[in-house]
């Protein structure tokens, strides 16, 4: 009698043991000891219903399926631990893990970066992104590792519109006596608002749209995406559909803890993250568009989109910021962008 008992105890407690072991078990089914949980905290500064807060967090829960629960990715979005000018330190210092920057905010590690910041470089994303995954992205990427950076994408967030409270901006002298907010580390952005006539301030992302509404600057430059999700568009009744320039992000993450981590996981995340990438541009150019038609549909602003023969003049105004800053971003890195380009004279 004793021993029926026991073995009923026994497989009593081993139903227990099994069904709440469950709770501690990955996505696969395979047990996770906390221990050996992989955490990585993903900070960026825009919102979460943005291209590239979208692409963070379809990023975290692709890697944590695919790897069992072996990786817990922590997206930490709207610049809740660091803002545009601290990041970059955060990374380096290993704070957090992986931060997606916009290209401009590199210039600060490397004056190369601010290729991409020239006005009128690019005509469409086709172009954008013949150069970043070729020789160009190549070359831009190799500046980051002496400053314990591994670059995992280049992610798309659009071309960029300018917004102002004033008046409506459609030639180069309209910009005359303006304040615009430009991204921090770029010396291209401020000369391309000061070749138009008009002053630049560099300014943290997270502190634009209180610099907006409370008047310390006139206007901004910026994607559809952001001019929606931050309500810049509330504050600044006039819009000039400009494309004038390209905006992208680059995926980063510590270098000294990418090479800690086994080499399976590495597989992993730069699979999930070429997958990612491939969605996150498709994404980017569907919510631009939905952006624009929601900006225009709401009343509050007033758009004007640039005929061929206005980008023309616009064209003609920045066209000087190429030989400006040719000695800073390097002559070999410009010619590559011409040549991809087609359109242009490598020499003009």
């Amino acid at each position: 009698m004793l021993d029926w008992a026991k073995k009923w105890l026994l497989f009593f407690m081993a139903v227990v043991l099994i069904t709440t072991g469950c709770d501690r078990r990955g996505p696969d089914g395979e047990q996770v000891d906390p221990r050996e949980k992989i955490v990585i905290k993903f900070s960026h500064v825009v919102a979460e219903d943005t291209p590239k807060g979208q692409a963070a967090r379809r990023f975290a829960r692709l890697v944590q399926e695919r790897t069992g629960g072996r990786v817990e990715v922590q997206v930490f979005p709207n610049s809740v631990l660091y803002k545009d000018g601290e990041e970059l330190d955060a990374l380096q210092k290993g704070a957090v893990q992986i931060i997606a920057p916009t290209t401009s905010k590199l210039s600060s590690l490397a004056p190369q970066w601010q290729l991409l910041d020239l006005p009128y470089l690019f005509e469409n994303e086709e172009q954008v992104h013949r150069a970043l995954d070729g020789e160009i992205g190549k070359k831009l990427f190799a500046t980051l590792e002496p400053h314990n950076i591994h670059p995992l994408a280049f992610w798309d967030n659009g071309f960029k519109q300018i917004t102002n409270s004033k008046r409506p901006l459609v030639h180069p002298r309209d910009f005359a006596g303006l304040t615009f907010r430009v991204m921090i580390n770029s010396q291209v952005l401020e000369e391309q608002f000061r070749s138009l006539g008009a002053n630049a301030t560099q300014m943290p992302f997270s502190d634009v749209y209180g610099a907006l509404s409370g008047n310390q600057v006139d206007g901004q430059e910026n994607t559809m995406s952001n001019i929606y999700s931050q309500r810049f568009y509330q504050v600044q009744p006039y819009m000039t559909v400009s494309n004038h320039g390209y905006m992208g992000y680059v995926v980063l993450i510590n270098a000294t803890f990418w090479h800690s981590l086994p080499p399976d996981i590495r597989e992993i995340i730069e699979e999930t993250m070429a997958e990612v990438t491939r969605w996150e541009r498709e994404q980017a150019a569907h919510i631009n568009d939905k952006n624009f038609r929601q900006i225009k549909e709401s009343g509050k602003v007033q758009v004007h989109i640039l005929t061929a023969e206005e980008r023309a003049e616009w064209q003609a105004a920045l066209e000087p910021l190429y030989e400006q800053f040719r000695p800073v971003i390097g002559a070999e890195l410009l010619e590559e962008a011409f040549r991809l380009k087609g359109s242009r004279a490598a020499g003009s």
